[in-house]
Protein backbone atom coordinates (compact mmCIF):
# COMPACT_ATOMS: atom_id res chain seq x y z
CA UNK A 1 0.00 0.00 0.00
CA UNK A 2 1.35 3.88 -0.75
CA UNK A 3 1.70 6.05 2.54
CA UNK A 4 -0.43 9.28 2.70
CA UNK A 5 0.30 11.97 0.04
CA UNK A 6 1.33 14.28 3.15
CA UNK A 7 1.85 14.20 6.65
CA UNK A 8 -1.40 14.08 8.90
CA UNK A 9 -2.81 17.19 9.88
CA UNK A 10 -4.74 18.38 13.23
CA UNK A 11 -8.61 17.06 12.94
CA UNK A 12 -11.14 19.25 14.63
CA UNK A 13 -14.57 17.24 15.60
CA UNK A 14 -17.55 19.03 15.76
CA UNK A 15 -21.25 18.19 16.46
CA UNK A 16 -24.06 20.45 14.57
CA UNK A 17 -27.35 19.64 16.62
CA UNK A 18 -29.90 21.89 14.50
CA UNK A 19 -32.06 20.55 12.54
CA UNK A 20 -31.74 20.38 8.79
CA UNK A 21 -34.64 17.27 7.56
CA UNK A 22 -34.22 15.15 10.41
CA UNK A 23 -37.78 13.19 10.63
CA UNK A 24 -36.59 11.91 13.97
CA UNK A 25 -34.91 12.97 17.27
CA UNK A 26 -31.97 10.32 16.90
CA UNK A 27 -29.67 11.63 14.72
CA UNK A 28 -29.28 14.92 16.33
CA UNK A 29 -29.06 13.58 19.89
CA UNK A 30 -26.68 10.85 18.62
CA UNK A 31 -24.58 13.02 17.32
CA UNK A 32 -24.30 15.10 20.53
CA UNK A 33 -23.50 12.09 22.45
CA UNK A 34 -20.79 10.69 20.35
CA UNK A 35 -19.04 14.55 20.14
CA UNK A 36 -19.43 14.06 24.29
CA UNK A 37 -17.59 10.71 24.33
CA UNK A 38 -15.43 12.35 21.55
CA UNK A 39 -14.81 15.62 23.69
CA UNK A 40 -15.65 17.45 20.68
CA UNK A 41 -17.34 20.69 20.68
CA UNK A 42 -21.07 20.84 20.25
CA UNK A 43 -22.62 24.01 17.98
CA UNK A 44 -26.57 24.89 18.00
CA UNK A 45 -29.05 23.15 19.99
CA UNK A 46 -31.88 20.26 19.94
CA UNK A 47 -35.07 21.24 18.32
CA UNK A 48 -37.69 19.04 17.57
CA UNK A 49 -37.76 17.29 13.98
CA UNK A 50 -40.80 17.23 11.78
CA UNK A 51 -42.28 15.50 8.09
CA UNK A 52 -41.51 18.12 6.29
CA UNK A 53 -41.64 18.66 2.14
CA UNK A 54 -38.38 19.33 0.94
CA UNK A 55 -38.68 23.22 -0.15
CA UNK A 56 -39.87 23.64 3.47
CA UNK A 57 -36.88 22.05 5.16
CA UNK A 58 -34.95 23.99 2.51
CA UNK A 59 -35.81 27.07 3.53
CA UNK A 60 -35.68 26.47 7.20
CA UNK A 61 -32.46 24.61 7.68
CA UNK A 62 -30.86 27.16 5.36
CA UNK A 63 -29.05 29.08 8.28
CA UNK A 64 -27.99 25.23 9.48
CA UNK A 65 -26.58 24.15 6.43
CA UNK A 66 -24.84 27.83 6.11
CA UNK A 67 -23.23 26.96 9.42
CA UNK A 68 -22.25 23.05 8.24
CA UNK A 69 -20.32 23.98 5.14
CA UNK A 70 -19.06 27.60 7.16
CA UNK A 71 -17.16 25.01 9.45
CA UNK A 72 -15.71 23.22 6.62
CA UNK A 73 -14.63 26.49 5.61
CA UNK A 74 -13.36 27.69 8.83
CA UNK A 75 -11.30 24.46 9.31
CA UNK A 76 -9.54 23.98 5.75
CA UNK A 77 -8.64 28.01 5.77
CA UNK A 78 -6.93 26.88 8.98
CA UNK A 79 -4.96 23.69 7.95
CA UNK A 80 -7.06 21.25 10.14
CA UNK A 81 -8.83 18.28 8.85
CA UNK A 82 -12.83 19.37 9.55
CA UNK A 83 -14.76 15.95 11.17
CA UNK A 84 -18.15 17.55 11.19
CA UNK A 85 -20.85 15.02 12.66
CA UNK A 86 -24.26 15.98 12.45
CA UNK A 87 -27.91 14.16 12.43
CA UNK A 88 -28.77 14.17 9.22
CA UNK A 89 -27.01 14.01 5.12
CA UNK A 90 -28.72 17.21 4.15
CA UNK A 91 -25.31 18.99 5.59
CA UNK A 92 -23.78 17.40 1.95
CA UNK A 93 -25.95 20.31 0.14
CA UNK A 94 -23.58 22.57 1.56
CA UNK A 95 -20.62 20.69 2.58
CA UNK A 96 -19.75 18.97 -0.50
CA UNK A 97 -19.29 22.52 -2.66
CA UNK A 98 -17.25 24.28 -0.23
CA UNK A 99 -14.54 20.76 -0.44
CA UNK A 100 -15.09 21.51 -4.27
CA UNK A 101 -14.00 24.72 -4.10
CA UNK A 102 -10.97 24.08 -1.73
CA UNK A 103 -9.84 20.71 -3.34
CA UNK A 104 -11.17 20.43 -6.25
CA UNK A 105 -8.71 17.01 -6.80
CA UNK A 106 -10.10 15.34 -4.37
CA UNK A 107 -12.80 12.45 -4.41
CA UNK A 108 -15.97 12.02 -2.21
CA UNK A 109 -16.02 8.47 -1.20
CA UNK A 110 -19.53 8.11 -0.22
CA UNK A 111 -20.36 5.37 2.17
CA UNK A 112 -24.18 5.27 2.72
CA UNK A 113 -26.64 2.74 2.21
CA UNK A 114 -28.93 5.17 -0.31
CA UNK A 115 -27.39 6.92 -3.10
CA UNK A 116 -29.34 10.07 -1.78
CA UNK A 117 -29.05 11.32 -5.29
CA UNK A 118 -32.79 12.00 -6.14
CA UNK A 119 -34.14 15.18 -7.88
CA UNK A 120 -37.21 17.11 -7.36
CA UNK A 121 -38.26 15.22 -10.44
CA UNK A 122 -37.41 11.67 -9.06
CA UNK A 123 -37.95 11.73 -5.03
CA UNK A 124 -40.82 9.75 -4.33
CA UNK A 125 -40.85 10.92 -0.65
CA UNK A 126 -39.93 14.43 -1.25
CA UNK A 127 -37.29 14.26 1.15
CA UNK A 128 -34.56 16.83 1.61
CA UNK A 129 -31.76 13.91 2.77
CA UNK A 130 -32.29 11.82 0.30
CA UNK A 131 -31.73 14.47 -2.35
CA UNK A 132 -28.53 15.33 -0.57
CA UNK A 133 -26.14 14.44 -2.74
CA UNK A 134 -27.32 15.38 -5.84
CA UNK A 135 -28.26 19.00 -4.62
CA UNK A 136 -24.17 18.93 -3.99
CA UNK A 137 -23.28 18.13 -7.69
CA UNK A 138 -25.65 20.56 -8.61
CA UNK A 139 -28.35 18.48 -10.60
CA UNK A 140 -31.08 20.70 -8.60
CA UNK A 141 -30.68 24.02 -7.44
CA UNK A 142 -29.99 24.35 -3.72
CA UNK A 143 -29.42 28.33 -3.73
CA UNK A 144 -25.96 27.32 -2.00
CA UNK A 145 -23.11 27.88 -4.35
CA UNK A 146 -20.69 25.36 -6.26
CA UNK A 147 -20.81 21.99 -7.01
CA UNK A 148 -19.26 18.41 -6.46
CA UNK A 149 -18.19 16.56 -10.26
CA UNK A 150 -20.55 14.01 -9.76
CA UNK A 151 -17.58 11.94 -11.30
CA UNK A 152 -15.56 12.30 -8.55
CA UNK A 153 -17.84 10.50 -6.23
CA UNK A 154 -17.22 7.31 -5.29
CA UNK A 155 -19.66 5.09 -3.40
CA UNK A 156 -19.45 2.16 -0.92
CA UNK A 157 -22.09 -0.10 0.75
CA UNK A 158 -25.01 1.42 -1.14
CA UNK A 159 -27.75 -0.95 -1.81
CA UNK A 160 -30.92 1.42 -1.41
CA UNK A 161 -31.52 2.97 -4.62
CA UNK A 162 -34.62 4.19 -6.90
CA UNK A 163 -35.51 4.00 -10.15
CA UNK A 164 -34.95 7.35 -11.53
CA UNK A 165 -32.06 7.89 -9.19
CA UNK A 166 -30.42 5.00 -10.46
CA UNK A 167 -30.70 6.69 -14.00
CA UNK A 168 -29.01 9.60 -12.57
CA UNK A 169 -26.15 7.82 -11.40
CA UNK A 170 -25.35 5.47 -14.21
CA UNK A 171 -25.43 8.44 -16.32
CA UNK A 172 -23.62 11.01 -14.22
CA UNK A 173 -20.34 8.94 -13.90
CA UNK A 174 -20.65 7.77 -10.37
CA UNK A 175 -18.19 5.25 -9.19
CA UNK A 176 -18.96 2.17 -7.01
CA UNK A 177 -16.13 0.76 -5.47
CA UNK A 178 -15.49 -2.79 -3.48
CA UNK A 179 -12.27 -1.39 -1.52
CA UNK A 180 -10.40 1.34 -0.82
CA UNK A 181 -7.55 0.11 -3.74
CA UNK A 182 -9.56 2.32 -6.50
CA UNK A 183 -8.71 5.48 -4.16
CA UNK A 184 -4.81 4.90 -3.15
CA UNK A 185 -2.84 7.87 -3.61
CA UNK A 186 -5.92 10.19 -3.93
CA UNK A 187 -7.30 13.11 -1.67
CA UNK A 188 -10.51 11.84 -0.42
CA UNK A 189 -13.72 13.67 1.71
CA UNK A 190 -15.11 10.68 3.79
CA UNK A 191 -19.17 11.22 4.23
CA UNK A 192 -20.36 8.23 6.27
CA UNK A 193 -23.90 7.39 6.55
CA UNK A 194 -23.89 5.21 9.58
CA UNK A 195 -26.81 3.82 8.14
CA UNK A 196 -24.34 2.02 5.92
CA UNK A 197 -24.44 -0.32 8.89
CA UNK A 198 -26.63 -3.56 8.90
CA UNK A 199 -29.89 -2.57 11.02
CA UNK A 200 -29.22 -5.61 13.11
CA UNK A 201 -26.18 -3.68 14.67
CA UNK A 202 -27.09 -0.01 13.97
CA UNK A 203 -30.75 0.98 13.79
CA UNK A 204 -32.07 3.27 11.04
CA UNK A 205 -34.88 5.94 10.22
CA UNK A 206 -34.63 4.38 7.16
CA UNK A 207 -33.17 0.52 7.45
CA UNK A 208 -31.96 -0.95 4.43
CA UNK A 209 -30.74 -4.61 5.35
CA UNK A 210 -27.87 -6.46 3.99
CA UNK A 211 -25.68 -3.75 4.69
CA UNK A 212 -21.76 -3.36 6.71
CA UNK A 213 -20.77 -5.58 9.67
CA UNK A 214 -18.44 -2.68 12.21
CA UNK A 215 -15.23 -4.35 11.75
CA UNK A 216 -16.13 -4.31 7.60
CA UNK A 217 -16.66 -0.10 8.08
CA UNK A 218 -13.72 0.24 10.13
CA UNK A 219 -11.46 -1.91 8.17
CA UNK A 220 -12.30 0.21 5.06
CA UNK A 221 -11.76 3.54 6.98
CA UNK A 222 -8.38 2.39 7.90
CA UNK A 223 -7.40 1.45 4.62
CA UNK A 224 -8.73 4.90 3.35
CA UNK A 225 -6.49 6.29 5.93
CA UNK A 226 -3.53 4.56 5.27
CA UNK A 227 -3.58 4.88 1.78
CA UNK A 228 -5.39 8.55 0.90
CA UNK A 229 -5.12 12.25 2.26
CA UNK A 230 -7.89 12.41 4.12
CA UNK A 231 -9.33 16.27 3.66
CA UNK A 232 -12.40 16.02 5.64
CA UNK A 233 -15.23 14.08 7.03
CA UNK A 234 -18.83 14.11 8.14
CA UNK A 235 -20.61 11.36 9.94
CA UNK A 236 -24.20 11.31 10.00
CA UNK A 237 -27.22 9.52 11.41
CA UNK A 238 -25.54 7.53 14.79
CA UNK A 239 -28.37 6.54 16.90
CA UNK A 240 -27.66 7.05 20.80
CA UNK A 241 -26.81 4.02 22.91
CA UNK A 242 -24.51 3.16 20.06
CA UNK A 243 -21.19 5.49 21.06
CA UNK A 244 -18.84 3.18 21.60
CA UNK A 245 -19.21 1.35 18.45
CA UNK A 246 -19.27 4.10 16.56
CA UNK A 247 -16.27 5.80 18.16
CA UNK A 248 -14.29 2.62 17.27
CA UNK A 249 -15.44 2.41 13.90
CA UNK A 250 -14.60 5.92 13.14
CA UNK A 251 -11.25 5.81 14.74
CA UNK A 252 -8.95 5.96 11.73
CA UNK A 253 -10.89 9.05 10.49
CA UNK A 254 -9.67 10.91 13.53
CA UNK A 255 -5.75 9.66 13.58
Amino acid sequence: MEGPLKPARPRRIVALLCRTSDRGPEGARGAAELAELLDARSIGSLSDPHDGAFREDLRDSHGCLLEAGGQIDDALDAGEVPVLLAGDCSIAISTLPVIARHRPDAHVLWIDAHGDFNTPATTSSDYLGGMSLAGACGLWNTGFEGAVDPARVVMHGVRDVQGGERVALDTRGVHVIGDARPLAGHAVFVHLDLDVLDPQVMPARFPAPGGLTPTALRRLLADVAGTCEIVGAEVTSHVPGHSEMAADVIAPLLA
